[in-house]
């Protein structure tokens, strides 16, 4: 148990800050730059080589995501870092070329998809928890158990029964991959064009090459041996299409999008998995509480799809763990027009960031913004949709977000019915956000069979 009032945050800035030092602060941690007044704030604009403005409104932000999302397409800093890894891939693109891929996507997320999927959440949480028992006494860091076992699902619901795939190789170029390209670079923030060499992403070419030839290699075999008896998403992948040009995603296009699904299938699960299990560990009655739901229902076995509907408290945690510790904690647009947000003049050109760290601690919209409540959720409706964007808003929103939700209450409420999780004392993890929110040092717990 912490003996702090609330868990772990971010110290914002107080003072305005020059590019370079606002430079220097991002290439350690994103959301180190963003000014404490946003938590108290609708709206903050400055200018730090360009014009930026950091929205906490939901209205206006419901105007950025939903209304005017042609107007604001997302920003060439956003761009820069990613499409060398994940090309043209639904993350990135914009107009046309998104809207088809999303509709030809679209089904492989389907309830129905989702829940086939589950037995192999339910078989990861075992795996999972005969990890933790057979570690025996003493620390574990739950960040690092939590990224094998969400890279256990998203590999085997991508290349299910894959003969020679290497996901070992893959998990760990991606690892590498958002070390070094992930860092800010001054030439982005700067505007400068893409093909002025960026040193971060120079260095991890051949990273994002041994990405994409693994992927490739699956797609090619997958072609060959055909879809399995339950299709896998690169099955799913594979047999979409656009409902309306009825076109299909090429080899390169199946490639970045599948890239896409694993970086974003078992990153931020694990991510919210690991803070989730650090915030029971900091509140020993939330734990005790969710524990009474979990073992209610599940007795000892590991949990279901079908049991996800049963454990309303748990996945009060995970929605709580996402309020606090957003995966994408800041996201950014860039305005093509002139426009008004909040009152405010937007020019075309300027930046229009949605700091969703200040968003969700801001204090005009949650009642005591830094504590850890997972009963705040308890009424969903109470809460502004477009005051809680832990996947997005619009129809932009994350295609992928009731499969995450459905593999952290699984993993979550299987390993609260089978252990006691404890702090460690000085071990408290830092938040840090280069692509993601990170937990900096683990998550180090200490975890006690029941």
């Amino acid at each position: 148990m912490t003996d702090t009032e609330f868990p772990v945050h971010v110290p914002l800035v107080r003072e305005p800050w020059g590019i370079l030092k606002s430079l220097n602060a991002a290439r350690q941690n994103v959301l180190s730059i963003i000014p404490e007044i946003a938590t108290r704030q609708p709206m903050v604009s400055g200018k730090t080589g360009k014009r930026w403005h950091m929205v906490m409104d939901p209205q206006a932000l419901r105007h950025v995501l939903l209304d005017g999302l042609a107007d604001y397409p997302k920003s060439d800093v956003t761009k820069n870092l990613l499409r060398p890894a994940i090309g043209e891939s639904l993350f990135v693109a914009e107009g046309a070329h998104w809207r088809w891929q999303r509709r030809a996507a679209a089904p492989v997320f389907s309830h129905r998809n989702v829940m086939n999927l589950a037995p192999i959440m339910t078989a990861a949480a075992e795996r999972s928890a005969a990890r933790i028992a057979a570690s025996g006494p003493g620390a574990i860091d739950m960040a690092d158990e939590m990224v094998r076992a969400t890279f256990d699902v998203i590999g085997e619901v991508t290349f299910s029964g894959g003969g020679g795939f290497d996901r070992d190789a893959l998990h760990r170029a991606i690892d590498r991959y958002i070390a070094e390209a992930g860092k800010v670079s001054l030439l982005d923030i700067l505007g400068m064009p893409d093909w002025v060499p960026r040193p971060g992403r120079v260095f991890s070419g051949q990273v994002v090459k041994e990405m994409k030839s693994v992927a490739d290699r699956a797609i090619d075999d997958r072609r060959t041996t055909g879809a399995k008896d339950i299709p896998d998403l690169l099955d799913l992948l594979l047999a979409g299409e656009d409902p309306e040009t009825k076109r299909r995603m090429n080899t390169a296009e199946l490639r970045d999008n599948l890239l896409t699904f694993i970086v974003a299938g078992h990153e931020t699960t694990a991510l919210t998995l690991g803070w989730a299990l650090y915030l029971c560990a900091f509140d020993p009655a939330v734990q005790a509480r969710a524990r009474t739901e979990a073992t209610s229902v599940l007795g000892t076995r590991a949990a279901t799809g079908a049991d996800v509907a049963n454990l309303p408290y748990i996945r009060t945690i995970i929605d709580e763990a996402l309020r606090l510790y957003p995966p994408a904690a800041l996201v950014s647009r860039t305005a093509l027009k002139r426009d008004t947000l909040g009152g405010r003049e937007i020019r075309p050109g300027d930046t229009v960031m949605i700091p969703i760290y200040a968003l969700h601690r801001n204090h005009l919209l949650w009642d005591a913004p830094d504590s850890f409540n997972p009963a705040r959720f308890a009424d969903r409706k109470a809460i502004d949709r477009y005051a809680y964007l832990p996947f997005g808003d619009g129809p932009r929103i994350c295609i992928g977000a009731s499969f995450a939700l459905q593999e952290a209450v699984i993993i979550l409420a299987t390993l609260l019915a089978r252990f006691r999780f404890t702090a460690i004392p000085g071990r408290d993890p830092k938040p840090v956000m280069i692509l993601t929110l990170r937990p900096q040092g683990g998550v180090w717990l200490q975890a006690d069979p029941l």
